[in-house]
């Protein structure tokens, strides 16, 4: 008889992937943030030129060592517990498909109201909906493939960054062509420039409607990049894959000259590649697209895939050592309840910022807001020791275990 599908039980879990989901919450923090105090689009283009002192140093190191990297590495543990949730099914002898297919949906479910009632800078939409590409095309692929897919897929945008970058300048040869590329670039940066003072009136001073309906219009933003950087999504998804069919995630000791790798070559070569990205174009101009914005922004997606890679090499290496051990396990409970943390986060921070709450939008420097994420974050980590030492699931974790399986899980902790 084939046991019927439930829930990973505690001990059944690997450790290793909860304390560096741990860790990528801290980072997506650190990253949400400003996208959070002030407006959505005012914090995806790197430097704000307008700071100084403090707050420029804060805004340039978050860029170089935050942005971009810990929401690939998010996307790196979303493919690892697909994996491990389909090598579950197939040891068992269960069906799989349909299962991950309402845990997708529920997924889905979550995201959009997230994005639509709370925060339109909601990534679970977009994970829900890539995860639908991977389980149709890249659930039966073979492993030794599946890290080179994963890099060709995570380099789709760059493709098209320098494709377009070198249209861009190619432009700027011929006067006629350069005249009407100008003028379409100078009403992309317009569109871009207008996308941020609705932003601004919305959220720093309209009603909850008001934000709820530029929330609306934000989705649709959103959902028009997920076309374009969704494709380093799924190449970072399917790289998760590998981790946990290969056996590196759950028996790291074994791949030691891997980890050695990303330690020691991939992290630094990724600093310096995003070092390089960042002196040719520290901030984006929406007006313009040439083949330097191009190189520099595949400089950069590049760099974010292999400092990701080498914080988890770091990380998995603290785990290793007694020294760090026991202090990076701190984290493994706000892993375990990364949805629950992901989503309070944007709970807490828009009723902190925006006008329908306590209207502190753009009042945080930006300096401050580095702190306040780590304090905020550290509130969640012990919350989620007390919580999970009473019960089997974060709140949203129980919610969206229900609506996977298809009945009502249980949540307090046996009694001892």
């Amino acid at each position: 008889m084939v046991p019927a599908a439930a829930p990973i039980a505690p001990a059944e879990r690997i450790h290793a992937m909860d304390v560096i989901r741990g860790f990528a919450l801290l980072g997506i923090l650190l990253m949400n943030i400003e996208a959070m105090v002030g407006p959505l689009n005012g914090a995806l283009t790197g430097l704000d030129p307008a700071l100084a002192g403090a707050d420029r140093l804060a805004d340039a190191l978050v860029y170089i060592f935050v942005q971009g990297k810990f929401y690939t590495l998010f996307s790196l543990l979303f493919g690892m517990g697909f994996a491990v949730m389909m090598s579950r099914a197939q040891v068992a002898g269960r069906p799989f498909a349909r299962l991950y297919l309402r845990r997708s949906l529920a997924l889905l479910g979550i995201g959009l109201a997230h994005m639509l009632l709370v925060w339109s800078g909601d990534i679970l939409t977009s994970y829900a909906l890539i995860a639908l590409v991977l389980l149709a095309l890249f659930a039966n692929v073979q492993t030794r493939w599946l890290p080179w897919l994963a890099v060709a897929l995570y380099l789709v945008p760059s493709v098209f960054n320098l494709g377009l970058g070198a249209i861009g300048s190619l432009a700027q040869l011929d006067a006629g062509a350069a005249g009407e590329f100008n003028k379409a670039m100078a009403r992309n940066a317009g569109e871009w420039a207008a996308d941020i003072e609705a932003q601004r009136l919305a959220y720093g001073a309209g009603s909850y409607l008001a934000a709820s309906l530029q929330r609306l219009r934000d989705a649709g933003s959103m959902m028009t990049f997920l076309l374009f950087f969704g494709w380093q999504v799924l190449g970072m998804f399917v790289l998760g894959m590998w981790f946990v069919r290969s056996g590196a995630i759950a028996d790291p000791r074994n791949h030691t000259g891997l980890y050695r790798g990303l330690r020691w070559l991939a992290l630094p070569a990724g600093l310096v590649l995003m070092l390089w990205s960042f002196s040719l174009v520290p901030t984006q101009d929406m007006g313009r697209l040439d083949i330097v914005t191009g190189f520099a922004a595949t400089l950069g997606a590049v760099a974010a895939l292999l400092m990701s890679l080498g914080y988890l090499a770091w990380v998995v290496r603290g785990l290793q050592s007694p020294t760090f051990a026991r202090p990076l396990a701190l984290l493994a409970p706000a892993g375990r309840m990364a949805l629950t943390n992901y989503l309070l986060q944007s709970l807490v921070c828009t009723l902190l910022f925006y006008g329908y709450g306590l209207g502190l939008f753009e009042q945080l420097p930006r300096a401050w807001q580095v702190p306040f994420a780590l304090v905020l974050f550290a509130l969640q980590v012990a919350l989620s020791h007390a919580w999970l030492a009473r019960f089997r699931f974060g709140p949203m974790e129980w919610l969206w275990r229900t609506l996977t399986y298809g009945a009502r899980q249980p949540m307090r902790q046996p009694a001892r």
